[in-house]
């Protein structure tokens, strides 16, 4: 069964490659400076989600696992 911990995992993997894909697409099209830092945040933001919904759980089982032993 899929719990809801998969299918953010899923779907944060997803905003990292649409991000990324849009970024590329405006840039070969061209942009300016604020252009290139707005998708710099972008993809960077959601590479920071991502990484945040893989580890984040991780520390905190290991937490209540440390307090009940």
């Amino acid at each position: 069964m899929i719990n809801t911990q998969e299918i953010l995992e899923w779907l944060s993997a997803f905003a990292v490659v649409i991000s990324g894909a849009l970024a590329g697409h405006f840039a070969y099209e061209g942009m300016n400076a604020v252009q290139w830092a707005g998708a710099v945040t972008a993809v960077l933001g959601s590479v920071t989600l991502a990484v945040a919904l893989r580890t984040w759980p991780a520390k905190a089982k290991a937490r209540g696992q440390r307090l009940k032993d």
